[in-house]
């Protein structure tokens, strides 16, 4: 059995400068999901550009985005909180989605990493 907890229901806008793409990126929320032998600290973004069409950002550009929020904002987040997980996700999606309900309209992109010695590193799901 799968149990996700909100800790942070606000959103905390940031600069396009703070994502080496420019992109406009916002958090939604962050949510522990403890499964059984795993946590899972879920960073949730709100990322309009990543919508389909002729301007999108694609897969391979946002990825580097989530590198880096990872370590520049899940990290000092994990810290300031008193945070412990086991896998880090960054999830981007161009509209504000229910955690765990598909919406086949909506785009979205994952990244799992796991936090050693105060960096993340990239984590196959």
């Amino acid at each position: 059995m799968r149990l996700a907890t909100s800790l942070a229901l606000f959103a905390m806008p940031l600069a396009a400068a703070e994502v080496p793409s420019g992109q406009d990126v916002t958090l939604h929320e962050v949510l522990v999901d403890a499964q059984e032998t795993t946590t899972y600290l879920r960073f949730r973004f709100l990322t309009p550009q990543i919508a389909a069409g002729a301007a999108q950002v694609p897969y391979e550009v946002a990825g580097q985005d989530m590198a880096h929020l990872c370590e520049a904002l899940a990290l000092p987040y994990m810290a300031e909180y008193a945070l412990q997980g086991d896998k880090i996700v960054i999830s981007f999606m161009d509209r504000i989605t229910e955690f765990g309900q598909p919406d086949p309209d909506a785009v979205q992109y994952f990244e799992s990493f796991r936090p050693e010695n105060g960096i993340c590193m990239w984590d196959e799901f």
